[in-house]
This record gives structure tokens, sequence and C-alpha cells, in this order.
């Protein structure tokens, strides 16, 4: 029933709940797991100490930074997973809308994510789950993650 399963994780506890559910999957219906980790780079660059030239310089060293930190959770999480078929999407921008667009180019027949944030006020103010379940374009999974 699923070729290819989204999950992500931004390595807590939690998230390896929603990741562990995943692989189950991946592994009793042979499908491929996308893991999927997303970062922010915060405004204004991370480690701009100087204006001109050497600005861009810490800029870009900020972006390989959280590109590196997110290569790693991702390298953390394969090693949790018993998947056989496991790809990692290393991604800068919103979670919502990154696994979103991540199951979209890899033609995902369902995404897992946990319930942190399905409930109380970060329901209403928009949650990666909530967000998640509301746009996806295949089913979604809730792993009971808190």
């Amino acid at each position: 029933m699923f070729s290819n399963i989204v999950v992500g994780t931004d390595g807590s506890e939690t998230a390896k709940l929603a990741l562990a559910l995943a692989s189950d999957l991946a592994i009793q219906h042979g499908a491929v797991l996308h893991v999927v980790n997303v970062y922010k780079v915060p405004a204004g660059g991370a480690g701009v100490v100087q204006a001109g030239p050497m600005a861009l310089a810490h800029v870009e060293l900020g972006v390989e930074i959280f590109e590196s930190s997110s290569k790693d959770i991702l390298a953390e999480a394969v090693k949790l997973t018993g998947a056989a078929k496991v790809e990692t999407h290393s991604r800068k921008g919103e979670p919502a809308n990154t696994l979103i667009k991540v199951a979209t180019e890899v033609g995902a027949d369902v995404i897992v994510v946990g319930s942190k944030g399905m409930r109380g006020a970060r329901r209403m103010i928009g949650s990666v789950p909530n967000s998640v379940a509301h746009r996806a374009p295949c089913h979604v999974l809730v792993a009971k993650t808190d």
C-alpha cells in the first residue's frame, strides 16, 4: 500500500517516536523511507559581525553550520531506522511547507508527523502536524508522541 513514506525529524525524543513508527511502516511495506530535517537561518544570517564583503562570508558560514547540523541530525536518524531503503533530505525553510514539498517531489503515499503541538494554543496558531494534516497531498499519519 505504501511505497514512499516521509517523516520529519528535529532529533528530539518526540520526533524519534514518529521516526520509529514511520520506519516500522517502511519495513512492513518495503517502502522507501524519506527522512527530512528542516533548518532555518535567522534573519540577517548567523554570525554576521561586519558589513560589506566580510559579512557575506560570515552569512555563508552560518548557513553551512546550520546545514551541517541538519545533516548530523539526519545521520543519527538513519541509525535509528531499521528500514532497508532510506533517503535523507536536508532543507532550508519552514517545516510544514518543506515536508509537503518533499512529499510531493517523491510521490509520497503518507507523511508521518508527531502529535506535539496538536493541542492547546499551538494548534490554533499553526503547528507543524496541524498544517501538514490540512495541506498534504497524501495520507497523513499522526503518531502519538506527547
